[in-house]
């Protein structure tokens, strides 16, 4: 497939045939392997772990042991930011990678089957330094109270452990985008790798796009990211917060000027009041799709992006791209955890996002 660039529609042009071969998988993404740990909670428990509601906090082995103590009954399931994303992508019938390190143990076995079940080709990691340090794979706690908000605390375990090695250069290779997870850039060895994958993409004509993951992580690395902007991304991810935070700004109007003077393909979604997408004809607001209760926010942001860059990758333009991401974060949003439960592929059929 021809790259994906900037605000533009995706061309429907032939690349030269060794290109376009290439260009077998429609996304292949670089994060956190973790297995996440859902639970709900009230604000009293919630208060009693010293958690910020709403954030995503980085803990360490024996923090996430105390936090599970008085857990009753958690659901685990195989997750991490990007990798919800490339399941996502798979249950719409897109074809997605995933590379990330996991530790040789049991939950790094359970974690690479249970992905790999999803429709996803993983590329696990297994890094020599995580078995000498004693790193298990990692894991994600997540606490979602009454009001369908989630808390996260994160051990990152083996993912820690990613570096430009752990990330095989055919394989990313072979994507029409490459989808950076902003999480790992609290990995030193991390930020490497992930600039290998830019570098590896933008080589064989693919399109990088970056998801901002979390406000408390775009305040930790926001002069890192704006640094990306200038030539190692495309394609910009991340809710009204996240990249009002991300420009300095103080208003939606605000980062939405800034943004436009990226010349990026700039998606910026808004909770309830939908999203909105900058295109070559400025930006264009897209309504929130329907959901009949809230019961878990967890994932919305990852189903998002799957539906967003199956459509930039099947060519769809940036507007109806969005409107089918819209539709999967509605889907997720309606039931606790973060893998979509419905036949995504028909209820975007059904919706007409998608041709029946």
């Amino acid at each position: 497939m021809p790259r994906v660039v900037s605000r533009s529609v995706p061309s429907q042009e032939a690349a030269p045939a060794n290109e376009a071969d290439a260009h077998d998988l429609d996304v292949v993404a670089i994060g956190s392997p973790l297995l996440d740990v859902i639970e709900l909670a009230t604000s009293e428990q919630l208060a009693q772990t010293g958690l910020e509601k709403g954030s995503m906090t980085l803990i360490d082995l024996p923090t996430a042991n105390a936090v599970q103590q008085w857990m009753g009954a958690p659901r685990f399931v195989s997750g991490g930011s990007v990798a919800n994303t490339t399941a996502g992508i798979a249950v719409l019938g897109g074809r997605a990678g995933f590379v990330g390190a996991v530790a040789d143990d049991e939950v790094g076995r359970t974690y690479t089957e249970n992905l790999r079940s999803a429709g996803v080709e993983f590329e696990p990691h297994l890094s020599e330094s995580a078995a000498a340090d004693g790193l298990g794979t990692g894991r994600c706690v997540v606490l979602i109270t009454d009001d369908a908000d989630r808390t996260m605390a994160t051990y990152l375990g083996a993912a820690s452990t990613l570096s430009p090695e752990g990330v095989p250069t055919s394989f990313v290779a072979r994507a029409s985008i490459v989808l950076l997870e902003g999480y790992l850039w609290d990995v030193p060895a991390a930020k490497e790798a992930m600039r290998h994958a830019a570098a590896t993409a933008h080589g064989t004509e693919g399109a990088v796009a970056l998801s901002l993951s979390d406000p408390f992580c775009v305040g930790r690395h926001q002069r890192e990211f704006l640094d990306l902007l200038i030539d190692d991304v495309d394609i910009l991810l991340g809710n009204e917060e996240e990249v009002t935070m991300l420009f300095g700004v103080n208003s939606y109007e605000a980062a939405l000027e800034a943004a436009e003077e990226t010349g990026l393909l700039v998606v910026m979604t808004r909770g309830a009041q939908g999203a909105t997408v900058l295109t070559a004809r400025g930006p264009e607001e897209v309504p929130a799709a329907p959901v009949r209760q809230v019961v878990d926010t967890t994932g919305a942001g990852d189903l998002f992006a799957a539906g967003l860059l199956y459509g930039l990758t099947h060519g769809m333009g940036p507007v109806e791209s969005t409107s089918l991401g819209g539709m999967c974060a509605a889907e997720v949003i309606s039931h606790t955890g973060a893998r979509p439960e419905a036949d995504l592929k028909s209820l975007a059929a059904d919706a007409g996002l998608l041709p029946g």
